[in-house]
């Protein structure tokens, strides 16, 4: 009886078996087998797109600083008073410039102002061109410094200046071209807005007032200048300040005023530029 009870019992656990039993762990009987899981390979990942850096602002602009007169000047008076054709006049190839009364020339401060705004620009991704590499030397002549600017294809150039009008006198301007009939004649309306731009940016990065002895509203136009006949591309002059008047050669003394003329000069060819 118990034989038979064991082989009962071996026959029906190899019925459960068949039937898809399973020991412990398993399915419970007339319960199905759970499914047949299929890895399937892991998705190609594509590697995310890196966001290009942003352009800088004045990428493949190319811009002419013309910082006035130099530092030699005073030494070659034959050089420098040597008559050059202007278009509407002749003119001394350049002249020493002017200082302030305490001996700092106007020659040292374009230079320094130039050097600082082409760092502001290159930074900003424009293409720089001086029209003289340092401030020991003589010239160049007023026609040269026109030709840099046109040979260089400029998409503005500006020249850098302080003036030296009388101690009551104080403020800045912008010196823009008038038409001659000559080469300036079609760039005119182009430097008339690139003047009022630096004018703008010049006034609220300095706090420099407008002149009050000159031009209207900080703008003067002039057909007797050489850098400006000549040109073919926009091109304008600025006066940053009266480095006869104590107060305006105060400022145009300190570097970290120096420092605020070029970054605001900067803003004012950026916003012409990308207008």
């Amino acid at each position: 009886m118990r034989a038979l009870q064991a082989s009962a019992l071996a026959v029906c656990g190899l019925i459960a078996s068949a039937c898809g039993g399973t020991g412990s762990g398993g399915a419970a009987a007339g319960q199905a087998a759970p499914a047949t899981v299929v890895e399937q390979a892991p998705a190609k990942r594509t590697p995310a797109k890196q966001a290009p850096p942003d352009a800088k602002p004045l990428e493949g602009k190319v811009v002419v600083i013309d910082p006035g007169h130099n530092g030699g000047n005073y030494r070659d008076p034959k050089a420098v008073n040597r008559q050059v054709n202007v278009l509407t006049k002749w003119k001394p190839c350049d002249t020493t410039g002017t200082e302030t009364n305490s001996g700092y020339t106007e020659a040292a401060f374009t230079w320094d102002v130039s050097q600082r705004l082409v760092k502001v620009l290159e930074d900003r991704g424009a293409k720089v061109k001086l029209t003289r590499t340092g401030n020991n030397g003589v010239g160049p002549c007023i026609t040269q410094r026109a030709a840099i600017g046109n040979k260089a294809e400029a998409d503005a150039a500006i020249s850098i200046h302080g003036d030296g009008s009388a101690p009551g006198n104080h403020g800045f301007h912008i010196i823009m071209p008038k038409k001659i009939n000559g080469p300036v004649d079609k760039v005119v309306g182009a430097s008339s807005k690139l003047g009022i731009d630096v004018r703008n940016a010049y006034a609220k990065g300095t706090g420099i007032p407008y002149s009050n002895y000159i031009g209207r509203n900080a703008l003067d136009y002039r057909n007797d200048l050489g850098g400006l006949n000549l040109s073919t591309v926009p091109k304008i002059f600025i006066e940053c300040g009266n480095m006869r008047n104590a107060g305006d050669a105060a400022k145009m003394k300190d570097p970290k005023f120096r420092q605020k003329a070029a970054v605001a000069l900067a803003n004012g060819l950026q916003q012409y530029l990308k207008a």
